[in-house]
């Protein structure tokens, strides 16, 4: 004979039931805990960084300036418009875009052939790592700073430098020019920078196993072959992400521009183009539009960039 319990012991059975695997859900789920210790961060982010960029983001379709700032109103697309049709901003972004790629290509290159000659094992490894690090920890503007003496046309070093060698046949002005300031620019940020990407390819090279050599040297193949079939192909994680933060980093380039060459147009950025408007213009609108423009211009080069490094299979 069957017995039925009455409803209401049957509702609180369920209740009880549903509660327990509601427990164990939060209980056992990774992605429940990761989420509860991500949310600090996410609202940190939030309060210190998205209300600063909704601003900004108001503020581009408005025609804002400094004394008129709350009498400001609404001028749709006026901003961008005026923005994307001045040449100072091409030229801008064109400067950016060619020292971006420049700088980060050669600081990849010559990062992983330092962190090679680091991982080896030899005397003094040690203290010519701390070494290598220096001018990455010397604040950009003074070695910004430190380099405007250096490219000086009277008493820089440089070109003392390139007269004994007999590379030029006089002082040159090289962030006079704007056929060479751009190199030289370059050439500062590669020497300041290339540490930073070092360091970071040197710590993936030492998260590969030496198993993998062992059986390599077993097989009796070459350096040339083991680098190229066994160390780039399990360190390309590590330069994705390397070229990842030093793009982005090269990409809202401003101190180093500003304390060597100015405002010039010829070796302007975009940061410095938004800078001048904001600051010196004190045009708030346009200066914002060309924040937000610099702001979708970065994050659509990093989700391109993640993209086209994805395996072949997932990119479909």
């Amino acid at each position: 004979m069957e017995t039925t319990l009455p409803n209401s012991i049957a509702q609180d059975i369920a209740r009880a039931s549903f509660g327990s695997r509601l427990w164990n859900f939060f209980r056992y789920s990774r992605v429940f805990w990761a989420w509860l210790f991500l949310a600090p961060t996410i609202v940190t982010l939030l309060i210190v960084a998205g209300r600063p960029l909704l601003g900004t983001f108001i503020l581009s379709f408005t025609d804002a300036q400094l004394l008129t700032l709350k009498e400001a109103s609404f001028v749709g697309l006026k901003n961008y418009i005026a923005v994307l049709s001045d040449p100072d901003w091409w030229i801008a972004v064109r400067n950016t875009v060619t020292f971006s790629t420049a700088s980060v290509v050669l600081e990849t290159v010559l990062g992983l052939a330092i962190a090679l000659v680091l991982n080896a094992e030899f005397r003094g490894r040690a203290l010519l790592r701390a070494a290598v690090l220096i001018p990455w920890a010397i604040p950009t503007v003074i070695s910004a700073k430190m380099w405007t003496w250096m490219y000086n046309d009277m008493y820089g070093v440089v070109n003392a430098a390139f007269l004994a060698f007999g590379w030029i046949d006089s002082p040159v002005a090289w962030l006079s020019s704007s056929d060479t300031a751009m190199a030289a620019l370059i050439a500062v940020d590669v020497w300041k920078t290339t540490p930073f990407m070092a360091l970071l390819i040197l710590a993936g090279l030492q998260l590969i196993s030496k198993d993998v050599y062992e059986a390599a040297r077993i097989d009796s193949d070459s350096k040339a072959r083991v680098f190229w079939s066994i160390t780039l192909p399990l360190l390309k994680p590590t330069i994705v992400v390397a070229v990842i933060f030093r793009a982005l980093d090269a990409l809202r380039v401003f101190d180093l521009f500003y304390v060597l060459t100015g405002n010039k147009v010829d070796t302007g950025t975009v940061t410095i183009y938004a800078r001048q408007r904001l600051m010196e213009f004190q045009e708030f609108g346009l200066g914002s539009a060309a924040s937000v423009l610099i702001f979708l211009f970065i994050g659509a080069f990093t989700l391109v960039y993640l993209w086209l490094s994805r395996p072949k299979g997932e990119q479909a």
